[in-house]
């Protein structure tokens, strides 16, 4: 269908409300030319998981990918519905996506960074802090994230945790799941060491135009970006009511505790920490149980709020889910970043 439309190996791809056209090849998904040529889409994962680039395809076939039962359903399929990270293009195609200004003049770079400290927060989360070349460092915005570029096309996707303020030192914090990057960083990598980074990337950031109270849940390191972004309201001496959910199994977990204990003396933050399964060794008297549910005890109203959620997609789709169905939270007040194990590679 529309081969006649074919330039060599490539389709047209129209983006609305944009109303720009591109040329994107067949083996490559339009979330990867869209992002290559500057385009301001919403999208996180880029793994079919997370569902932030979902796009309603009006014109033309794409192939769908591996979306089955991840980030799409198949009623959304049958509607038109596609994810432009798994999408590739069998014709001229037409989509509408959600698009984010915002993003728009924060360019997609790669970098050579220097390892400046490393630093044991607990037995298996690392904090890494990266010198960024001091004429030209990434610019982000809180809440984005980088690709850490490794030999043989692997990337490792890491939150940065630091506010743009701090200048030419960026924040990661990295758990241990025994993957290649995180067996190099926690048995072989040294201060001084370079790494290469492409950055920065995703839509999860706060939205300024809304003057909405705030609330967070993180779990683990979905704590990271949330930092990142605590910090930088913080630092603009922002006025909007910011509260704190943060979760992990045992209390070792929150591995930064007392510097969300200090935002609360010092700057009037809310935070509950919400341990899941603690141990009697723990000695733990705070909240237990999953940490959306410790925000639904206290929200049973959550449709004046905007909730930002990090960490594994269990809790983020879960937080979605029932404070959507449930809290009465609008979809379009939710905003999300979950953590998956891998990152594609751009082809």
């Amino acid at each position: 269908m529309n081969d006649e439309l074919a330039i060599g190996d490539s389709y047209p791809v129209t983006f609305e409300p944009l109303d720009r056209t591109l040329a994107v090849r067949r083996a490559e998904t339009i979330l990867s030319a869209a992002l290559a040529s500057g385009y301001p889409l919403a999208y996180n994962c880029r793994n079919g998981i997370c569902g932030s680039c979902k796009a309603k395809v009006t014109q033309g076939l794409v192939d769908h990918g591996e979306t089955a039962c991840r980030g799409i359903s198949e009623k959304e399929q049958s509607e038109g519905f596609a994810l432009l990270c798994q999408a590739k293009p069998l014709s001229a195609v037409t989509v509408v996506c959600q698009v984010v200004n915002a993003v728009e003049g924060v360019p997609l770079r790669r970098v050579a960074a220097r390892v400046h400290e490393l630093d044991r927060l607990a037995d298996d989360v690392m904090r890494i802090r990266l010198k960024m070349p001091a004429k030209d460092p990434i610019k982000y915005l809180p809440g984005q994230y980088i690709d850490i570029l490794m030999n043989g096309g692997i990337r490792r996707s890491l939150s940065v945790a630091s506010s743009p303020n701090d200048g030419e030192f960026i924040e990661l914090h990295l758990r241990n799941y025994g993957g290649p990057f995180s067996t190099h960083v926690f048995n072989k990598m040294k201060v001084s060491d370079l790494l290469r980074l492409e950055g920065p990337m995703g839509t999860f950031f706060i939205r300024d135009e809304s003057e909405k109270p705030i609330v967070f849940v993180a779990s683990g390191t979905g704590f990271a970006p949330i930092k990142s972004m605590i910090e930088h309201e913080v630092r603009k001496q922002s006025r909007r009511s910011m509260r704190l959910y943060w979760g992990g199994r045992r209390p070792s977990d929150l591995y930064l505790d007392t510097l969300a204990q200090q935002w609360v003396k010092e700057h009037g933050i809310t935070y509950v920490p919400v341990v899941s399964d603690p141990r009697p060794e723990d000695r733990w008297t705070g909240r237990t149980g999953f940490v959306h549910r410790a925000v639904m005890e206290d929200f049973p109203d959550l449709s004046g709020h905007q909730v930002y959620a990090c960490g594994a997609p269990i809790v983020v789709q879960s937080a979605q889910q029932d404070f959507t169905a449930e809290c009465k939270l609008p979809e379009s007040e939710f905003y999300a970043d979950m953590f998956v194990s891998s990152t594609p590679s751009n082809p």
